[in-house]
């Protein structure tokens, strides 16, 4: 198998599956990166130490060439990038797993369609789920779930990613998948801003309830099964995502909140917050499809139209009062 990405989350996987017993390539875009992490063996953020049976390569072709599966790992905006470049080298027939969540800016789509509009014909899978890199890296137990329109691409990648520190299961419900994944992160910044300016716990149990309450609104006008969203990808993503201290766009919440600038915040972290361009995104997609979001509104509004987090806050409070279910 190939891994393509090898931040944190492609590093973790590929750990997951070099402990499974699989021939892992892990490719690493960045030709000195990849040299570093081929000679150090050591990726300071997860803090262990990258098995020698893992070969890291920044040869694109030579990592996806005569490979089973392909797991898409890079953040959601390279993913039309790389699965393109990576198509054309691939063996026809390659399950492609996606394990990035978000929305591709511009025009809206889930990370599946944007896979098979990248590379036609193969299938695609989703990999989503509660699961921070750094404790799956270590070996500490979680859950997650395959998801494919087609029952056999999802099998074999259940097969492939459960062990024993993963249970991975299995759905055809590919777009609450994929909201689930993406919509979780901005709703982690609106209750990182919450906790930041000392709203308590009750403020947070009700962003993180209404929170998921917009994302089963949208992900059921797009065909999605509403109990998804209830479900790995929506309901357990969406309070590991609020509640852990590992969650970068809980952080990026914290730090709005004290007053910090948005691209000091994101140089800080040095990592991807996926939920920084899915508010804007999923908010323009909402609009489009007449779906109130009003936790996302408010929190594209604070990120991009440098509105003040109470202000976004007090809105939320004083809108027209509605029937729970609503």
């Amino acid at each position: 198998m190939a891994v393509l990405g090898a931040g944190a989350w492609g590093c973790a996987l590929a750990t997951v599956l070099d402990d499974a017993g699989v021939a892992v390539t892990l490719w690493e875009p960045d030709p000195g990166a990849a040299s570093r992490l081929e000679r150090t063996r050591t990726h300071s953020y997860l803090g262990v130490q990258i098995a020698s049976s893992i070969d890291v390569t920044a040869d694109l072709a030579r990592a996806v060439r005569g490979r089973a599966m392909l797991v898409v790992a890079t953040p959601s905006a390279f993913v039309r990038s790389t699965v393109t470049a990576a198509a054309s080298h691939a063996d026809s027939g390659a399950v492609i797993v996606c394990a990035a969540k978000g929305l591709e800016v511009g025009t809206h789509l889930t990370m599946d369609r944007v896979i098979a509009e990248a590379a036609p014909g193969f299938p695609v899978v989703l990999l989503s789920g509660p699961t921070f890199a750094r404790e799956l890296a270590h070996g500490l137990p979680a859950a997650a779930v395959a998801a494919a329109r087609d029952n056999a691409p999802a099998l074999a990648t259940q097969k492939i990613f459960s062990g024993g520190r993963l249970r991975v299961y299995t759905t055809d419900d590919v777009i609450g998948v994929a909201l689930g994944g993406a919509f979780k992160n901005v709703v982690a910044i609106a209750v990182g801003v919450s906790d930041g300016l000392g709203f308590g716990d009750n403020a947070r149990a009700a962003l993180i309830t209404r929170g998921l309450n917009e994302m089963g609104r949208l992900a059921v006008r797009m065909g999605a099964h509403p109990l998804t969203i209830s479900g790995l990808a929506g309901l357990g993503d969406l309070v590991l995502t609020c509640a852990g201290d590992l969650s970068r766009n809980r952080q990026v919440g914290l730090a709005l909140a004290r007053g910090e600038a948005l691209g000091d915040v994101l140089l800080r972290l040095g990592q991807v917050a996926e939920g920084v361009s899915t508010a804007r995104t999923g908010a323009e997609l909402a609009t489009n499809l007449g779906v109130a979001m009003p936790i996302t509104t408010g929190v594209a509004a604070v990120l991009y139209d440098n509105k003040p987090p109470r202000e976004a806050v007090a809105e939320l409070l004083a809108r027209d009062f509605r029937a729970e279910r609503d």
